[in-house]
């Protein structure tokens, strides 16, 4: 299974805070987190592939700017991977699992995250022949004040 993590910022959207009183919409500051794991027995172009994939989704259909890639990769034993072996929703899953979860901002619209889930899913899928089921992916929304960057401050905080 494996871990990445992409922090993302705007940086003239940290500008424009600190020179209005104005709240900025969830469209000026979008700072993810993104978490995949993965199979320890990955190859290291697998997770090449992978981290890829996810960071291109990002930056085309999320808008996170460029350069703006933190990740983190965890392998599991097969042991520390677990699913329905029995299916999901129809779904059936490998040991091939790969699980993505990303923390954001909230506010981006539906088929925003429909483009994403199948970019990064077609994009695993040609490049490392991963089936589509075995690619799962969660995103989960929080609010500017969910985040520290550093120094045990909310640097979003409301002034």
């Amino acid at each position: 299974m494996l871990t990445i993590s992409i922090m993302r910022l705007k940086h003239s959207a940290v500008e424009r805070k600190f020179e209005s009183s104005k709240t900025n919409t969830n469209e000026d500051v979008i700072m993810p987190l993104v978490r995949i794991d993965i199979s320890k027995t990955a190859s290291k172009e697998r997770i090449r592939a992978v981290s890829e994939a996810v960071y291109g989704a990002m930056v085309e259909i999320a808008n996170v700017p460029l350069h703006d890639k933190f990740q983190i990769i965890t392998r599991h034993a097969d042991d520390e991977i677990i699913y329905p072996e029995e299916g999901y929703l129809g779904i059936e899953y490998s040991r091939d699992l790969i699980i993505i979860q990303i923390t954001w901002v909230g506010g981006r619209a539906i088929d925003v995250k429909k483009k994403f889930y199948k970019r990064i899913a077609d994009e695993i899928h040609e490049k490392e022949k991963v089936r589509k089921e075995d690619i799962w992916i969660s995103l989960v929304d929080s609010g500017r004040e969910d985040w520290s960057f550093g120094n045990g401050e909310m640097q979003y905080a409301p002034k």
